[in-house]
């Protein structure tokens, strides 16, 4: 994607509008809890600051509705951000009007602006083009390092491109470079592992995986309506009745493609998720009735390592058990271990992914964890995302 890189870009001297993903979690107290998402914009804003540009940064935080609720201020992040780069940060109490005009009008040398979170009003995701201009009016340049949000079209992605000069920062660009790699020249063979809980949400990536992997690893909770379209009993597991059809399609598309759809052979289930008082493994791919299945088996362990460790390129989206609970993890904990010691390019995408492979010490093993879970599900799609085809071209 030739796509204007900030490497493309002289900022000495220039207001710059950044898009950054400063939507992080905060306790009861407003605390932040994991400022994972304000590192990993760091390398953009230094680099910015290191050619004299003036810094102008703006973000959503949660879901305000349009509503100025003072529980969804930016504020926490503007005092982390000031800790991690050392300079000030100055928080605004808005995002448009006169007086943030004034402030990005007359900024001095040295110090950051960090705008009010823009989804206090609803123009913002509607990508109002009157609001748009009014955001793209306080910078020279604007820069996208949010790819948690390029696959919206909205007025602080999408909008202000129609009124400045545009730029992917390192985390778009890198983004951008792991998934066209993955999507367009994969070195072979190309593994991809899909889990979580529907499929409905994820028939679409199926579909493109096909063309591109040559064994498709299926876990979690969405695994029991594939199981289900074949005749397998699933016991009381999570099923999606409505998609039984389109499951059976599926699998006759892959077939006719060569394709492997690798579904779980054994399962580790209980009789209650909550109590996980019992916790059996079954001897085969059936689940008895009154049975839950919450992970993958040892035998389904076995197989899908076997594939993992042949290959060369591997991108998982979505965990294959309920992790958070250490009963059910040994399934996404083992093939993430496998994945981080395979020697394969890795592509991590989902926010639940990302937390597995942090929770079990891999995270600095696999090439590429995506910040983006929409975003990185809908690239996986082989769909344009609003955000990076609306930037300049080089």
């Amino acid at each position: 994607m030739n796509k204007k890189s900030i490497k493309d870009v002289d900022f000495a001297g220039k207001r710059v509008l950044m898009r950054v993903d400063f939507n992080v979690p905060l306790d009861k107290s407003l605390k932040i809890t994991d400022d994972n998402r304000i590192q990993a914009a760091l390398p953009t804003i230094s680099y910015v600051l290191n050619r004299n540009g003036k810094l102008i940064l703006m973000s959503h935080l949660g879901r305000p509705k349009g509503e100025k609720r003072p529980e969804f201020s930016l504020k926490p992040t503007a005092e982390r951000l000031s800790e991690l780069l050392k300079v000030p940060v100055k928080m605004l109490d808005d995002c448009i009007g006169g007086k943030v005009k004034q402030a990005a009008s007359n900024m001095d040398d040295g110090i950051v602006l960090m705008l009010e979170n823009l989804r206090f009003h609803e123009e913002e995701t509607d990508n109002d083009p009157k609001f748009a201009k009014e955001l793209a009016s306080l910078g020279d340049i604007f820069v996208n390092d949010a790819f948690g949000t390029c696959h919206r079209a909205h007025a602080s992605t999408e909008g202000v491109t129609h009124y400045l000069e545009s730029a992917s920062g390192f985390l778009v660009e890198k983004e951008i470079g792991y998934f066209q790699k993955v999507l367009t020249g994969a070195e072979k063979p190309f593994v991809f592992i899909l889990g979580g809980a529907k499929v409905a949400d994820k028939i679409p990536v199926i579909e493109n995986m096909m063309e591109k992997a040559d064994s498709i690893l299926i876990g979690g909770a969405m695994a029991y309506t594939f199981l289900k379209a074949k005749g397998v009993d699933i016991g009381s597991s999570r099923v999606e009745d409505k998609m039984i059809d389109t499951v059976n399609k599926i699998l006759d598309k892959a077939k006719s493609k060569g394709v492997d759809i690798l579904l779980p052979i054994d399962h580790i289930v209980t009789d209650c998720i909550e109590t996980a008082n019992h916790v059996n493994p079954t001897p085969d791919e059936n689940i008895p009735v009154g049975w839950i299945g919450v992970d993958i088996g040892q035998k389904t362990i076995e197989l899908y390592k076997e594939r993992l460790l042949q290959a060369k390129t591997i991108v998982w989206n979505g965990p294959v058990g309920i992790f958070e609970n250490d009963k059910f993890a040994t399934g996404t904990k083992t093939l993430a271990i496998a994945i981080a010691n395979s020697g394969a390019t890795s592509v991590i995408g989902g926010g639940d992914t990302a937390a597995a492979v942090s929770k079990f010490g891999v995270a600095n093993k696999m090439s590429h964890i995506s910040t983006g879970g929409g975003a990185s599900l809908e690239y996986l799609e082989g769909k344009a995302l609003p955000g990076i085809a609306a930037l300049s071209d080089k």
